[in-house]
């Protein structure tokens, strides 16, 4: 299945991966924002641009319901409170949202958007805490204490709020770091088992990214469900339990993970949408056939 879809928002590198990786499957992308200063890549004639304010309400609308595209994927977001007011991220995520998923809603699109693993509240805490169970999946606990994952929560809110008034369906793509095939960057932080603690040492390679996302606008379900997206293993070269005793002083009562398992289960988003992580760490080299102008 293919057609059109609007990317709204950020073409930041994942941005730029996933409308391209749409483009060569066959849709026909309108790149939504600010600025078309980054949307420029390569000539592919699938792609188009629409400038749009996503946090204006008439300006969100009128550029969706002009394109009346099948499906709206939503991809931005400020992130990172220490390089932004708490207000400004809160405010510009949950208004982006609404706007975002109110007028896909009213076109009868499918949606699905980037929400992320902050959301669960362990990544950004106060303190670090160990979860209530390991793996974690869909149905843990959500509890974030800073305003980039009670956004993401609220914007979760909104999705299951559009998808009961409109009846359209809306995933909720809980997202872990996220990985280049060129610039691994989480393999630098193993040396600190602080730095990865607050998502126990997960990640995901952008090129399963953007296939989750293409089966989360194509694949057969009704309503609102988020979908962990991460690699299968964890980033480590020391068996995770023995790094969560090591950090954390112990592991949940309920531990189902050991070696270089996942601290995240994507189970949900193999059933539903039929997708699973194929790239590790362990097999990441240079794409010399991915070139982004």
């Amino acid at each position: 299945m293919t057609g059109t879809v609007v990317l709204a928002g950020s073409l930041n590198r994942s941005g730029r991966w996933l409308a391209k990786h749409l483009a060569e499957r066959g849709w026909d992308v309108t790149c939504l924002g600010l600025s078309r200063s980054n949307w420029e890549l390569g000539g592919y004639r699938e792609l188009s641009f629409r400038a749009a304010d996503l946090t204006d309400q008439v300006e969100t609308a009128e550029a969706i319901s002009t394109e009346n595209p099948d499906a709206v994927v939503h991809w931005a977001t400020l992130p990172s409170p220490e390089r932004h007011a708490g207000m400004r991220i809160f405010e510009n995520n949950v208004v982006g949202a609404y706007n975002v998923f109110t007028a896909a809603g009213r076109t009868n699109a499918r949606i699905a958007w980037a929400s992320n693993e902050s959301a669960y509240g362990f990544q950004l805490a106060g303190e670090p805490t160990l979860p209530e169970y390991l793996p974690l999946d869909e149905e843990h606990p959500l509890r974030p204490e800073d305003p980039y994952g009670t956004s993401k929560v609220v914007g979760e809110q909104i999705g299951g709020m559009v998808a009961r008034r409109y009846d359209v369906p809306v995933a909720s793509m809980r997202g872990s770091w996220v990985q280049f095939p060129d610039e691994y960057d989480c393999l630098d932080a193993r040396d600190n088992l602080a730095t990865g603690a607050g998502n126990f040492w997960s990640y995901v390679d952008v090129r399963d990214v953007v296939t989750a996302i293409e089966r989360a606008i194509t694949a057969d379900f009704d309503g609102h469900e988020p979908f962990i997206v991460s690699a299968a293993d964890n980033y480590l070269d020391e068996p995770i339990e023995d790094a969560l005793v090591e950090f954390f002083g112990g592991v949940p009562e309920r531990c189902d993970i050991a070696g270089t398992d996942s601290a995240f289960s994507t189970a949900k988003a193999e059933s539903m949408l039929g997708w699973e992580p194929t790239h590790s760490w362990r097999d990441a080299v240079d794409d010399d056939e991915f070139v982004l102008s």
